[in-house]
């Protein structure tokens, strides 16, 4: 593997951040102590895209995100400063929403499989009869006609605002006759669940599944990489859905032969327990499992049996049956999306395999909700598709024949059937999990986080050190990470809501009483609604209700994305509006985010400070050095203040002791971790985990990184409560060491944790005699 960081700083480029823009903001990442920048996907994207991810172009770098010019810029000048550069790129998917933008699926529609592109994607000719089936009517075909037109100057169809390519010796006839003679075959968009033939990412029908395992076309999606690369120009990448690919372990090894071995993290989730497959040509994660982990220790376990309780109680009241399993939620939810949006996929399975039992899709779509991971390996993870048999047989005994029949092919590695239907497997548990059941269970939604297992919902400290142990000796180099483009909520909100599992009983009187105001009238989403307002306060009406709107369709109990419920949406609305227009309400709501926002502090710098200090490379999200109270996107992608970035970061360079509850606090925590980290890397080379003895000795998080010593606070309502640190001590290795964060001196064995954190519920400290910069 080449060089790897010791901390990056994600930066999300669009057309009003371009990379000119990100050049501009080198002094101040450099400033804070980040050693790399990481970037968004640069290759040229639909027009308008603000996150880069439906390219059109793969062998250019996007004009109006600052273009190759922009990119050769940033990478001088982040060299310059001796910042690598790590840079996002999708290789599962290419965007094909507007066709006219995208040559490669322009001339497959134009084409067909005579095209040079159509090896390209993962296209079903046979289902479709030769055809692209493209979801875009409005209304069925019959009804729709009236406004399809035939541009032949153009050498277009014309349908409202899409255009699509006529195919070579198209006849001069009526629009039905001219459509029957095209590549492509346009359908009403409730039909795509039975029609749709080529493969997406997840539900999305404007991004296109893309064959990378064809060697022409990993060289031709690729050409632009390789040369950012050998150029130098680009130090490191970050891979997009790699769970998306035939083979992510053969793509990998081929991008480490074109890369020469750059550094290389992959966004794969991992189950509790799940193991990164260790024969990958990768540095690790993009860290989902560290902040899993981070988030838990900082939440009390007291807490999750009268959340349960309290949640049981809401869907009593609501007439729902209680949610007491997580494994059968998902469960559910998995199965809905395999029946239901992901259907075109469960079919093209079933359409693999030999010989295909008449149920073959009914029992695929169990055994994938049955599936414990996000997807196997094939011929590795035989034993989850054992698995997912099983208990498939045991819910449906009905088709325990069928599944019989089928699962030997999914396990044979040689079938497209098995290859398929890992690839299957990752969708229907993102769609069933992340983007529903996340929103359905609502007891603590702190914990209800992308890569995290809420039914797991707390860490004790052993566990918790074990966990960095062991990623220390296996996965060293591997991403962390606290907040990113994709989190349901940000760090500092998530660390906000974990006090809610100090005080459970509280929050339930608070509830009640808010609920009183403003309901949607279902108990469990009221819950969600409530707790994302205290978490993001204080928080514009427009980004609240938003949020709300879009939880209610992900949800998918009351009002989905397809079928809106207009009236409920209507209450959903209602209910964030009594935060702002009822003054009863709104003083109920702001005396507990007052009461709670000091321990959520804490527990923001705690974790941040656990996050910048453990092991592996601690990613930055932009903006979060300071406070950011940030929900799902798009709202944690809105632009971010640099200059006031590199204004409180000046502030706290020249001296000032910002306040704990300040967002300075924040920076001054972020800033000295990084730049310890960058400049003092042998201070970072083991973790040991230390003790501390006394009363509170469980509410403090230490470790020594070699040097470093890091020590955070935990569960600090109950630390309160239960009368301070009094005689708690923290034991270290002789010698005098400085706390970076305060400039403080200890020198004894023993710190009385009272001292320790007189300032700070966070410390930081390095070996006297070692000096650091700033």
């Amino acid at each position: 593997m080449g060089r790897s960081p010791a901390s990056t700083y994600r930066l999300q480029i669009r057309a009003d951040f371009d990379l000119d823009a990100a050049t501009a903001a080198l002094d101040h990442l450099h400033r804070l102590g980040a050693d790399w920048v990481y970037l968004s996907p640069l290759l040229t994207a639909t027009a308008g895209s603000d996150h880069g991810y439906d390219v059109v172009d793969p062998t250019v770098v996007d004009p109006a995100r600052g273009g190759s010019d922009g990119l050769k810029r940033l990478a001088d000048a982040a060299h310059a400063r001796g910042m690598g550069v790590l840079v996002d790129i999708v290789p599962n998917h290419m965007g094909v929403a507007a066709p006219e933008q995208n040559a490669w699926w322009w001339d497959v529609l134009r084409r067909g499989r005579g095209s040079r592109y159509a090896e390209a994607f993962d296209i079903d000719w046979d289902a479709g009869g030769g055809r692209v089936r493209l979801p875009l009517l409005g209304a069925p075909l019959d009804e729709a006609i009236a406004d399809i037109t035939v541009d032949r100057d153009a050498g277009v169809v014309r349908y409202f605002d899409h255009a699509l390519p006529l195919a070579e010796g198209t006849p001069d006839a009526d629009v039905r006759e001219v459509l029957r003679h095209q590549h492509w075959e346009a359908v009403y968009w409730r039909d795509e669940a039975t029609l749709l033939n080529y493969r997406r990412f997840f539900t999305v029908t404007g991004l296109a599944g893309v064959r990378v395992e064809e060697s022409r076309v990993f060289d031709q999606t690729h050409v632009e990489v390789r040369r950012w690369v050998e150029e130098g120009l680009v130090d490191g990448l970050r891979i997009d859905h790699p769970d998306g690919l035939a083979d992510p372990g053969g793509y990998l090894a081929d991008l480490a032969e074109i890369t020469h071995g750059a550094y290389v993290v992959v966004e794969k989730i991992l189950e509790p327990g799940e193991e990164l497959p260790p024969w990958w040509d990768t540095d690790g994660t993009t860290g989902y499992d560290a902040l899993a982990e981070v988030d838990r220790v900082l939440t009390d376990p007291a807490g999750e049996a009268p959340l349960a309780a309290l949640e049981a109680r809401l869907s009593a009241e609501t007439g729902l049956e209680p949610r007491l399993s997580w494994h059968r939620l998902v469960h559910d939810r998995k199965l809905a999306n395999a029946t239901g949006a992901l259907h075109p996929e469960v079919a093209r399975l079933a359409r693999c395999l030999v010989a295909a039992p008449r149920r073959a899709p009914e029992a695929l779509a169990e055994l994938l909700a049955c599936f414990p991971v996000y997807r196997s390996y094939p011929p590795v993870g035989a034993e989850h598709v054992a698995a997912a048999a099983a208990e498939a047989s045991a819910h449906r005994p009905d088709l325990a024949d069928v599944i019989d029949e089928i699962v030997p092919q999914l396990l044979d590695p040689a079938s497209e059937a098995s290859r398929r239907f890992a690839q299957t497997a990752g969708p229907v548990m993102a769609k069933g999990v992340e983007d529903s059941a996340f929103y359905r269970w609502t007891r603590l939604t702190s914990l209800t986080e992308v890569g995290g297992d809420p039914s797991h919902f707390a860490l004790d400290p052993g566990s918790f050190h074990a966990a960095r142990e062991r990623r220390q000796s296996v996965w060293p180099h591997t991403m962390t990470a606290l907040s990113t483009h994709d989190t349901k909520r940000s760090e500092d909100v998530r660390a906000r809501l974990a006090v809610i599992s100090e005080l459970p009983d509280r929050w339930a009187d608070v509830l009640e009483r808010l609920r009183a105001a403003g309901s949607t009238g279902h108990g469990p989403f009221d819950a969600l609604v409530w707790q994302a307002i205290v978490g993001a306060w204080p928080a514009s009406r427009e980004r609240l209700r938003d949020y709300a709107v879009k939880a209610a369709r992900e949800s998918g109990e009351m009002t989905t994305w397809i079928a809106p419920d207009a009236t409920f949406e209507a209450r959903v609305e209602a209910t964030v509006d009594a935060a702002f227009d009822d003054p009863a309400t709104a003083a109920i709501l702001e005396e507990f985010v007052d009461e709670i926002s000091p321990w959520g502090w804490s527990n923001a710098l705690s974790a941040k400070l656990l996050q910048l200090t453990g092991p592996g490379v601690p990613d930055v999200y932009q903006g979060t050095e300071s406070w950011d109270l940030s929900l799902v996107d798009p709202d944690n992608r809105r632009p971010v203040d640099f200059a006031a970035l590199a204004t409180a970061l000046a502030r706290v360079d020249a001296g000032e002791r910002p306040a704990p509850g300040s967002g300075d606090a924040k920076v001054l925590v972020t800033s000295r971790a990084l730049r310890l980290r960058r400049d003092r890397p042998d201070l970072f080379t083991r973790y040991t985990p230390m003790w501390a003895v006394g009363p509170a000795a469980d509410h403090v998080l230490a470790y020594d990184r070699g040097g470093a010593l890091a020590a955070a606070t935990r569960l600090p309502a109950g630390l309160a409560a239960s009368g301070g640190w009094g005689e708690t001590m923290l034991l270290r290795q002789s010698g005098p060491a400085v706390d970076v964060l305060t400039g403080r001196r200890f020198d004894r064995t023993g710190i009385p944790l009272a001292d320790l954190f007189a300032d700070y519920p966070v410390a930081l400290l390095r070996p006297l005699e070692t000096g650091v910069p700033g």
